[in-house]
């Protein structure tokens, strides 16, 4: 786990309900107990201010850093994406999208990584395919400086060899298979009881697992997808690991967090 990642998954996971801030000697604890040295996650979080994704907010006389509004946005959206209980409903269209050409290497490499991220999958240089319309298309895109044209469709001959072309579902399978066999071994050991802070790093590891999905899986309907799609049990295991380790979890983060000085939360009271 790297410390830019883990601390974004610290910001989307743990601090919704304290608007999204903590005292940077708060994060340096949680990433240290994910064996994260404090100087590494001192860069990162210094390299996310620069990149427009944290700000330094001194609260209650305590030096921190809280998300901005684009990152608060992208973290509601992913943790809705990462903690959806099961498939969602798919009107039969399909989202195709095609963009100006990049300007250079480091852009292009950009403009694939944030359409893989949103769900679309290349089928022509500069085209791109999804099972519906990413509400943050626009947005991001926009931050990337690139244009673009769209249009949707429900004409898609064969869609069932479409998608086996443009995506590499049977890799994406295994992984699945993989991330199953591993969460139920986790849900057998963690049933004797883990410290809190044994809990918290565990369930940190778990979560920026299945978050690398977001990256790879272009949630298609079921419609398209080969049989015995291992994607929902997947989901489902993980979902049941995560409830199970969030409480003792939660019990590391607020006294981590009240050490460094972050006063309490009526979330913490519950």
């Amino acid at each position: 786990m790297r410390a830019r990642s883990a601390v974004f998954d610290v910001y989307g996971d743990h601090l919704a309900a304290r608007d999204y801030w903590a005292p940077i000697s708060g994060v340096i604890t949680l990433l240290q107990a994910c064996q994260i040295a404090p100087p590494a996650t001192r860069t990162a979080v210094s390299r996310m201010a620069s990149q427009g994704w944290l700000q330094p907010v001194t609260r209650h006389g305590v030096r921190g850093y809280a998300a901005t509004q684009v990152a608060r946005h992208r973290l509601v959206e992913a943790s809705g994406r990462i903690y959806r209980r099961g498939p969602t409903d798919w009107d039969g269209r399909w989202h195709v999208v095609v963009t100006d050409r990049p300007g250079d290497r480091s852009q292009r490499e950009r403009v694939t990584a944030t359409l893989g991220y949103l769900g679309y999958g290349r089928i022509a240089p500069q085209t791109w395919l999804a099972a519906g319309t990413a509400p943050e298309l626009a947005t991001s895109l926009a931050a990337l400086q690139i244009g673009y044209s769209a249009f949707t469709t429900s004409d898609l001959a064969d869609p069932q060899t479409v998608v086996a072309r443009t995506w590499d579902l049977t890799d994406l399978a295994v992984s699945y298979s993989a991330f199953t066999r591993d969460a139920q071994q986790l849900r057998q050991e963690a049933s004797s009881g883990w410290s809190p802070e044994r809990a918290y790093a565990v369930r940190s590891d778990l979560v920026h697992r299945w978050r690398k999905f977001l990256f790879r899986d272009p949630a298609l309907p079921t419609q398209v997808l080969p049989p015995d799609w291992p994607g929902q049990p997947a989901r489902d295991v993980f979902l049941e690991v995560a409830d199970q380790l969030l409480p003792p979890a939660r019990i590391f983060v607020t006294k981590a967090l009240a050490v460094a000085g972050a006063p309490s939360t009526v979330e913490d009271e519950d």
